[in-house]
């Protein structure tokens, strides 16, 4: 009698599967986060002090996942034995409508000249961030290739250099770089999902820290001896020109508002859908190899969509329509930022930490060394804590979680985020390659 291996799938469905009821929930508990956290007095007061409501917004989602209430995707099994997936498209819907609604809402009182007054901090922060992924990379091979050497190893398209090509990838630049590493480096795709897992966890983890950070700020720019004159003026230029112009919102206003927000993620979506699909010629018209992954990223519809957004709110920012901060425009926005944080939460399965443990160590020791420099850097010239967080969320977050952690300081800074993401989607393949270079040469020492 032959034996046979059957695969034993477990059910994953969580309690709630509707995305209306997940959309309630997730509505019902940043309601909850900032009531409690108006409490002027008493424990909510202490709580909050110590962890910003931002933080809390991204932390409760994450645990409804954990406990099985809510989740990003799951498989269902019948009692027949008949294996369905299902998936939540809230996070679709919050990055793809909501996002680039929330950008143009909160550039409308932007002022271009106050934001390049910022100096060139805000470049190196960035730049400096990239460089730590780039050598952080190959260290974490090194690192944790001298303790478990079989971690690291792997032959042909089974090696794990290869598939933390497509980490190097999405951490400099974006899912475009991601997949350009994927098709360069010809990992297994069989493998890919652990990667992602990887990926998923370790950038989640790194922007819940730099979250809790953003409480602490002031005290961490003392620490850093840093210069935070710039960035104060520019958040007090834009709070003096809403309170000049802050006015009861009447329903024309509000119309007019929701017109500018959808107007632009209609036109957004679509110039980059002929953006995005010109650019896929001229890409795919390119010498295959290094040369055209080099330009995946133009064939990005959401590197356009973000791009085209915030061109759209930089030139509505010189008319008068900027006057409709004072209607509430970037009060707005922030609702919509917050609904797309929490939805960023909601992918976060927290005891998915523990499971793959040797490729979460790599991708901890990594991002422990991008740290590293950050802070060094930041010291060594007195950057503000700002543009160490939103630095760094420019390369591991990309376009999606740059603005969030920007529009934590003041919702006028969250078009410093997108610009530093969009640069970061353009050097993003060069610093990958760059970065597995080294891994290879390290895994195969």
């Amino acid at each position: 009698m032959q034996d046979t291996v059957t695969e034993i799938i477990q059910d994953t469905t969580p309690f709630f599967t509707q995305d209306t009821i997940v959309f309630g929930v997730l509505m019902v508990s940043l309601g909850f986060i900032f009531h409690t956290s108006s409490k002027k007095t008493g424990f909510w007061k202490v709580f909050y002090s110590l962890v910003p409501a931002l933080f809390i917004a991204y932390l409760i989602p994450a645990i409804l996942t954990t406990v099985g209430l809510i989740a990003p995707e799951w498989v269902s099994v019948g009692d027949t034995g008949e294996v369905t997936e299902g998936s939540s498209n809230l996070y679709y819907i919050a990055s793809r409508y909501l996002l680039p609604a929330a950008l143009v809402l909160m550039t409308l009182s932007m002022d271009l000249k106050a934001v390049f007054n910022l100096g060139p901090k805000a470049l190196i922060m960035f730049l400096t961030g990239t460089a730590g992924i780039i050598i952080g990379g190959p260290i974490a091979v090194l690192v944790v290739g001298s303790f478990w050497p079989e971690a690291v190893g792997g032959e042909g398209a089974d090696a794990v250099w290869r598939g933390l090509s497509t980490l190097a990838g999405s951490w400099i630049g974006g899912g475009a770089n991601q997949t350009a590493m994927l098709e360069v480096y010809g990992y297994n795709q069989a493998l890919y999902g652990g990667m992602v897992f990887v990926d998923i966890v370790v950038a989640n983890v790194w922007m819940a820290i730099i979250l809790i950070g953003i409480g602490k700020s002031a005290k961490i720019d003392k620490w850093l001896g840093a210069d935070t004159s710039a960035i104060e003026a520019l958040k007090e230029k834009v709070s003096n020109y809403a309170l000049e112009k802050e006015r009861n919102p009447s329903l024309t206003d509000l119309m007019i508002l929701a017109a500018i927000a959808f107007g632009t993620v209609g036109f957004a979506h679509f110039g980059a859908g002929y953006m995005s699909s010109f650019f896929k010629d001229f890409v795919d018209g390119l010498t295959p190899g290094l040369t055209r992954n080099l330009f995946t990223f133009l064939s990005s519809s959401f590197f356009w969509m973000i791009s085209i957004t915030t061109i759209i709110g930089i030139i509505l920012s010189y008319t008068k329509l900027r006057s409709y901060e004072g209607a509430g425009a970037s009060k707005f926005g922030s609702v919509f930022i917050y609904i797309l944080v929490a939805s960023i939460g909601m992918k976060m399965d927290l005891t998915l930490i523990f499971d793959n443990w040797q490729l979460i160590i790599i991708g901890v020791v990594w991002m422990i060394i991008h740290a590293g420099l950050l802070i060094l850097i930041a010291k060594l010239i007195k950057a503000p804590y700002f543009f160490l967080a939103v630095g760094s969320q420019a390369n591991v977050g990309g376009a999606a979680s740059a603005p969030i952690v920007a529009s934590a300081f003041h919702p006028s800074l969250a078009t410093v985020g997108v610009l530093l993401a969009v640069f970061g989607y353009a050097i993003g393949t060069i610093g990958a390659v760059a970065c597995t270079f080294m891994m290879q040469l390290v895994a195969s020492s």
